[in-house]
């Protein structure tokens, strides 16, 4: 049995503990809610990231540049592992959860068959 003080102490820190248990650990959980900006050339792509660098809202800097179906300010919403193409996928799973205001995503862009993509993670579960 663990002495009350180490006990005490994770019990102290609950509501932290909490907080990461939502986020879940990097590359964990089988789904991510995800948001990306895609970019055939890589030119484009590296303005789009000049803009992300600046401040500017990840969702702006999507429907100004990204050039698919996801322009609503570049969610893919929930997708599962096994779902999406390889790199994109590696990279997904590899970034912490992140929010609009502070986004986390990959820089350098990932490139795929389908171009270049900057990716962010809002969720995972």
């Amino acid at each position: 049995m663990a002495p009350k003080g180490k006990g005490g102490g994770k019990a102290g820190k609950g509501g932290e503990s909490g907080e990461g248990k939502a986020q879940g650990p990097k590359g964990g959980g089988s789904s991510v809610k995800v948001r990306h900006i895609l970019c055939e050339k890589h030119g484009k792509a590296m303005e789009a990231m000049e803009k992300l660098k600046a401040g500017v809202r990840f969702s702006e800097v999507a429907a100004q540049y990204s050039e698919d179906k996801a322009r609503q300010g570049g969610d893919l919403g929930w997708m599962s592992r096994g779902s999406m193409v390889g790199p994109f996928q590696e990279a997904a799973f590899a970034l912490p959860v992140s929010s609009m205001d502070k986004p986390v995503y990959t820089d350098p862009p990932v490139k795929t068959k389908f171009g270049y993509h900057i990716i962010m993670v809002e969720g995972r579960k």
